[in-house]
C-alpha cells in the first residue's frame, strides 16, 4: 500500500530480491507494471528447466515485464543477491524492497489490514476473535498484532522459515519488543522442502471448504492450529489467506512428481 501511493516521478526502477518462485516476485512484478517502473529482481540461481519453460510465479512475472536477474551468471564469487544489491549501490531513481516485505514501510498497509479486519468483526458482532497467520519474515503477523492487541484480539502465527528463534529475531530487527504469539510445529520443518502432511491438510481444506490454499506457508499453520483449536474452543478463529495461489502451478507438479494423485 505504502509503495502503491508513493508519488515520486524520480523513481523508475523497483529493487528485489528472493527466489525465482517467490510470491513476491509476482506482487513486486504487478506493482512495478501499475507504477510503470521496472522491476530488477535479483536471484541466486535459475535453474535451466525453469528458463526453458517458464512456470508458477516466474512465468506471470515475466509475462508482466520483471527482468529475472541471476547473481550466479554476473560474478564467479559466490554471493547472495542481496549482498550483491548491496554493493552495487543503488543511485537516484532506485526503490529497493528487503526480502518478504520487513520494512517499517509494511506497517501502512498492514494497519489497513487490521481496521478492515475489526470492521468486520464489529459489523458481524463476533466475540472472542483470534486472527492467525503463517510466518515468512513475521512482517505481516507483527504489525497485525500491534494495531490489534489494543482491542483485545489475539494474533496467532508460525514460523514457516527457521524456527521461534529466528522469527523472534526478525520481529526485534522491525523496532518492535510485543510479539504476536507463536506456535510451532509438531516436527522439525524445513522451508520449501516437500512433506506428504503438508499436500494431506491442503487437499482436505480444499475438499472441505471449496478453497484453495497456498502450499508453501498455509498448509503448516493450518497444522499447528489443529492442534490449537481443540484447546481454545471459545475462540473464534479468523483466518488469513496468504494469496500464493499462482504458486501452485509449479508446487501441485513438485508433490504429485514425489507422492503421486
Amino acid at each position: 500500500m505504502a509503495l502503491l501511493e508513493i508519488e515520486d516521478k524520480n523513481i523508475t526502477h523497483l529493487i528485489g530480491y528472493g527466489s525465482p518462485q517467490a510470491n513476491s516476485l509476482l506482487s513486486l512484478a504487478a506493482l512495478a507494471k501499475i507504477k510503470g517502473w521496472q522491476l530488477e529482481f535479483y536471484v541466486d540461481r535459475i535453474p535451466d528447466w525453469l528458463k526453458d519453460n517458464p512456470i508458477g510465479n516466474y512465468r506471470i512475472a515475466l509475462e508482466l515485464g520483471a527482468e529475472v536477474i541471476a547473481v550466479s551468471k554476473l560474478t564467479d564469487e559466490p554471493i547472495h543477491p542481496h549482498d550483491y544489491i548491496q554493493a552495487k549501490k543503488l543511485g537516484e531513481g532506485y526503490l529497493y524492497v528487503p526480502e518478504g516485505g520487513r520494512s517499517p514501510i509494511a506497517e501502512q498497509g498492514v494497519a489497513k489490514l487490521a481496521e478492515e479486519i475489526l470492521d468486520w468483526v464489529q459489523s458481524m458482532q463476533v466475540e472472542n476473535v483470534c486472527v492467525a497467520l503463517p510466518s515468512g519474515t513475521g512482517t505481516t503477523a507483527l504489525f497485525l498484532h500491534k494495531h490489534l492487541k489494543a482491542h483485545g484480539i489475539e494474533v496467532l502465527t508460525c514460523p514457516c522459515v527457521g524456527g521461534k528463534d529466528y522469527l523472534v529475531q526478525q520481529f526485534e530487527e522491525l523496532g518492535e519488543s510485543c510479539f504476536p504469539t507463536v506456535l510451532e510445529a509438531p516436527s522439525k520443518h524445513h522451508f520449501g522442502k516437500l512433506y506428504l502432511h503438508d499436500y494431506q491438510t491442503w487437499k482436505a481444506l480444499l475438499e472441505q471448504t471449496g478453497v484453495e490454499f497456498d502450499l508453501l506457508y498455509d498448509p503448516l499453520m493450518w497444522r499447528c492450529l489443529s492442534e490449537w483449536l481443540p484447546e481454545n474452543k471459545d475462540k473464534s478463529l479468523l483466518y488469513v489467506h496468504q494469496g500464493g495461489i499462482i504458486g501452485n502451478e509449479s508446487m501441485v507438479p513438485r508433490y504429485q512428481r514425489k507422492y503421486g494423485e
